[in-house]
């Protein structure tokens, strides 16, 4: 048996302000063009796998497609 059977929805806790941040970035951003506070949400938010980090060297990050 499988989680899915088990489980019909399945949600991830977000804030307010995270979830302003998630419609916000549609496109990839740099990471670095981001106020300082949107940079640790997004960090939580990609702790959440809710934004994917694309590269090393100065990312960029955009939503995931969940």
């Amino acid at each position: 048996m499988k989680v899915s059977d088990l489980v019909r929805s399945f949600e991830i806790w977000t804030t307010i302000e995270e979830r302003a941040l998630l419609k916000k970035l549609t496109r990839p951003t740099r990471l670095s063009t981001l106020p300082e506070r949107e940079q640790q949400v997004a960090e939580s938010l990609i702790r959440k796998s809710l934004l994917i980090k694309i590269g090393n060297q100065d990312p960029k990050v955009v939503a995931n497609e969940y």
